[in-house]
């Protein structure tokens, strides 16, 4: 509900009659004339957060400074960085990061009535949604079984989570969940939950109108700004902050300004759009910053590749790529289903307050740039990073280049700054080890009768992810390939694991209505759940003969996927080299097999007669996808697939659960448990010490991801987190993943630092999660870490650029402060995972004047003081001593990463939800 308290702001509310309805609302013309400021040639993005600040005005929380400092913002060029809160209208949650957040609103009803404060007390006051997408696991694919064993196996794998949030559904209020095997959080909140303009009863009985707001607990949340809808990814302990009442602190942010003109040419797809958006914006720095998309161009732009667009903003490195309220809004809007009252208000309202693009749009940003589509071309991002863009002509010839990089010992990516004589290709020949201990000149071949296995070799090839799936011009597009391919022929190589998980199961309805499904399963892309799957790392087994070549003779695999995501040790942990794609190009590499394959220029196959076949031959033209989706992506689709969205079907209807205040935490359970935040909690804060003699964990490179410091998919019985569960006497089978387990704390502190890919420099040439404990041998980091916490020992980690980069798990923070780390130094952080160290209780902290972890010779034996905390000042810098591994002394100064006042006190609470906990005991 929204609290429209505000006083000084009365005389911008407005009424606004639409059809027999009338709605109150805060007119931002009205607070111009009011004499507030200059808002006319704000950003669309930039309006929906003054229009929040309007509405709450409270002259504490919100002044009428705050609001007068977005025409200042106008007038200084897009910049003016004061700090306000902003309150988003409602919260999405997926289950891998939405489980550790209702976890921990249990151990806060635990902890409040420890305090002596009422539990009731601790329910979301904002909507609260959870899409159950992140469990469906690939172990069965390429048959007509493959959708109904994999949900057989997804239940029997997490029947205590489902009971556990089942529990929350009835335990809280504003607390809704979608159930498993319904589509993606992002593209049920595309299509269903999401309205544009939101309406809701103020405390004083009338119809108020505003912007329909979120945050999510997953980074692409933001795949709704291509609705015009306002919303990023922010950690669980944010979003749990943000649900219970408490405001985002944040500054103001700078505003990009994206012109897109001209259109897209014939051969490509809004992927091959997207994955040059990222390149350009990763290029120009956009970090912190929201980036708005504007210009002729979206005149021809479908909302599908908005969103696609959109969806990718954590990967250009963006809080939001936002998208203003134009025609196309609406005919999305009423094509997936919403009722006409609500895009008759979201037409009124966008026109009258000043939120709606018109043909002259050409607002204030701080910075532009553009890019004409016409000269789009099909392309890939890979190996390891989104931003890696690669024109599909080049593809072949630049994973030579890597190949020859890697096997040079220089881990080089395309894009990384090494050099290689010629053009690339396929890398030289090489002796590899032969079954029986001879040498084979060339490629191991692994002669089972099917197939052979190189570097390059295709194993893992996935539509997947809300990316894309999401999008039906380029769903269609693929199932165009496989019934053009299968018209010819042509089928999947025998050792690629193919994979179809649509991101809802309104793409099934429209596959299975123009015929294509049975061509996609022709070649083996049979439907195999509806959920991330493969971009979560969820793409299960490969066959074991093909994993122990794999591994047997250090075999560079590779993956394709239609995902936003391709860091090292994601996809899988035989796959090296993994590829982000559009679902066409997904099925053409199906059909290859092969990397070194330059599938846009030779042939990629032959036909029942012994033809080559090139890609053209199995590309669709832009009309016949067009017609085919007209067709069968209809209103009547959306509107019966989501009838029933929140009933579930009769297995989730079978699962039992308790009904309770409280959670009774189960003593044997592994995947939930109470976590130690908020046991013992004393009334008071405390105060923010200095670090003195911390000895450091880890030190890191560059694009150090959140999938680097917690990672989301399988590990093995000999790391720590396989070592603790086979000591609960849990079999190998039933591990299931990181993702799985993040209501477990002694699972996720186990496999923090825990990625097969991370590389810990202090540490020559070791892959792995690995350092060294208070003896100087190597271990594992956490039990480097225990050793260090028996001794009372801080902890620091030092990184490079880019620090916590990726998805928006919280865990990447918690598991780092449960690990007794008490600061992180590195060059720069991304958005998220900085909010979430500071949400945890550990400052982040930025080297200044040059200094890195290279320039100041960092090995990992050094001993780090940081003095001036117990007076810091947010973005204060501080003096920091590094006493070096031979005794001598560096003098450095750092800046610290506290950026507002609130979130000093949240460093001295101990952490966010401390901070929100102890307030709310004093409120009861």
């Amino acid at each position: 509900m929204p609290i429209t308290v505000g006083q000084d702001t009365a005389e911008a509310r407005r009424t606004l009659k639409v059809g027999s309805s009338s709605y109150a609302y805060y007119s931002i013309p009205a607070a111009q004339d009011a004499g507030l400021g200059d808002f006319a040639n704000l950003p669309a993005a930039l309006k929906v957060v003054l229009e929040n600040m309007l509405r709450f005005e409270d002259g504490k929380t919100v002044t009428i400074d705050d609001i007068k400092a977005f025409s200042e913002w106008g007038r200084n060029g897009g910049k003016n960085p004061g700090e306000i809160a902003y309150r988003p209208a409602r919260v999405l949650m997926q289950d891998f990061t939405g489980v550790p957040a209702v976890v921990d609103l249990a151990a806060m009803r635990d902890g409040i009535k420890g305090l002596g404060g009422d539990v009731q007390k601790i329910n979301p006051l904002n909507p609260v949604d959870l899409v159950i997408d992140h469990s469906v696991m690939i172990d069965e694919f390429g048959n007509p079984r493959a959708f109904q064993m994999n949900v057989d196996r997804e239940y029997e794998r997490n029947m205590e989570r489902y009971q556990f949030l089942k529990w929350g559904q009835g335990a809280f209020e504003n607390f809704r969940v979608v159930p498993p095997g319904t589509g993606i959080c992002h593209q049920v909140n595309l299509e269903y939950l999401a309205k544009a303009v939101w309406s809701d009863t103020d405390q004083n009985g009338d119809v108020v109108a505003y912007p329909d707001t979120l945050v999510g607990t997953d980074s692409h949340t933001t795949m709704v700004n291509g609705l015009a809808v306002l919303g990023w990814g922010v950690g669980g302990i944010e979003a749990e902050a943000a649900m219970l009442g408490q405001p985002i602190s944040m500054l103001i942010p700078e505003v990009i300004g994206f012109k897109l003109t001209g259109k897209m040419v014939e051969g490509t797809t809004g992927t091959d759009l997207v994955l040059k958006v990222v390149e350009m914006l990763r290029e120009k720095g956009v970090v912190n910053k929201f980036v708005e998309f504007y210009g002729d161009g979206l005149d021809a732009l479908p909302l599908a590749d908005r969103a696609t667009i959109a969806n990718m903003a954590p990967e250009y490195g963006a809080t939001c790529g936002f998208f203003p309220i134009d025609a196309e809004t609406l005919r999305y809007l009423r094509n997936s289903g919403r009722d006409e009252d609500t895009i008759a208000l979201v037409e009124a309202y966008a026109k009258e307050n000043g939120f709606w693009r018109t043909p002259d749009y050409d607002p204030i940003y701080t910075d532009t740039l553009s890019l004409d589509m016409g000269t789009i071309v099909p392309a890939i991002s890979g190996p390891k990073r989104p931003q890696d863009y690669i024109a599909l002509d080049r593809a072949a010839s630049e994973f030579g280049k890597y190949i020859k990089g890697l096997r040079a010992g220089k881990d080089a990516s395309a894009k990384e700054e090494v050099r290689w004589e010629g053009e690339g290709g396929a890398p030289e020949p090489r002796d590899i080890p032969g079954d029986e201990g001879s040498h084979k000149k060339g490629w191991y071949q692994a002669e089972d009768a099917a197939h052979q296995l190189h570097d390059g070799s295709i194993v893992i090839a996935s539509i997947t992810s809300c990316t894309n799936t999401s999008n039906p011009y380029v769903m269609i597009g693929a199932g165009l390939v496989a019934r053009k391919a299968r018209e010819l022929g042509l089928n999947r190589k025998p050792w690629v694991k193919t994979s179809l998980a649509p991101g809802s199961q309104v793409v099934s309805h429209y596959l299975e209505a123009a015929g294509l499904q049975e061509d996609l399963d022709a070649i083996g892309f049979n439907l195999v759940g509806y959920g991330c799957t493969t971009c979560i790392g969820n793409s299960g087994p490969l066959a074991e003969p093909i994993s122990k070549a794999i591994n047997d003779y250090d075999l560079v695999a590779t993956s394709v996927l239609s995902g936003n995501r391709n860091f090292e040790g994601r996809i899988s942990p035989d796959v090296r080299a993994n590829y982000l794609a559009s679902p066409p190009l997904v099925v053409a590499y199906a059909l290859v097999g092969d990397m070194n394959v330059d599938i846009a220029n030779d042939p990629i196959g032959t036909d029942k007669d012994g033809n080559d076949v090139y890609l053209k031959d199995i590309w669709p033209s832009q009309k016949e996808i067009a017609d085919l989706v007209e067709k069968t992506v209809t209103r009547e689709a959306f509107q019966s697939k989501y009838a029933d969205v929140f009933k579930g079907d009769d297995k989730w209807r079978g699962v039992e659960t308790t009904d309770s205040e409280t959670y009774d935490w189960p003593t044997s359970s592994t995947y939930v448990q109470n976590p130690p935040y908020f046991q013992d909690m004393s009334t008071e804060p405390g105060t923010i010490e200095n670090i003195e003699g911390a000895k450091v964990l880890a030190v890191l490179g560059d694009m150090v991801t959140t999938d680097h410091i917690s990672p989301a998919g399988s590990f093995k019985d000999t790391t720590p987190a396989g070592q603790y569960l086979l000591e609960h006497q849990v079999p190998v089978r039933e591990f299931n993943s990181y993702g799985s387990r993040r209501g477990n704390h002694e699972v996720m502190m186990r496999g923090t630092f825990a990625n097969i890919r991370i590389r810990n420099e202090m540490l020559d040439g070791v892959e792995g999660g690995y350092t060294l404990g208070p003896d100087g041998k190597q271990t594992s980091i956490y039990d480097a870490a225990m050793a260090y916490e028996a001794q009372g020992t801080p902890l620091v980690i030092f990184g490079g650029e880019q620090y916590g980069a990726g998805s928006s798990r919280d865990w990447a923070a918690k598991g780092t402060a449960l690990l007794g780390v008490k600061a992180v130094i590195a060059e720069n952080f991304e958005r998220i995972h900085r909010s979430n160290l500071v949400g945890m209780g550990v400052i982040p902290f930025e080297f200044t004047g040059g200094d890195t972890r290279k320039t100041l010779g960092l090995k990992g034996d050094e001993t780090v003081s940081i003095s001036g905390l117990d007076t810091i000042r947010p973005l204060q810098e501080v003096p920091c001593t590094i006493t070096m591994g031979d005794g001598s002394t560096k003098e450095i100064t750092l800046k610290c990463r506290i950026d507002t006042a609130i979130e000093k006190e949240y460093i001295e609470h101990g952490g966010v939800l401390h901070y929100v906990l102890r307030d709310l005991a004093k409120a009861s």
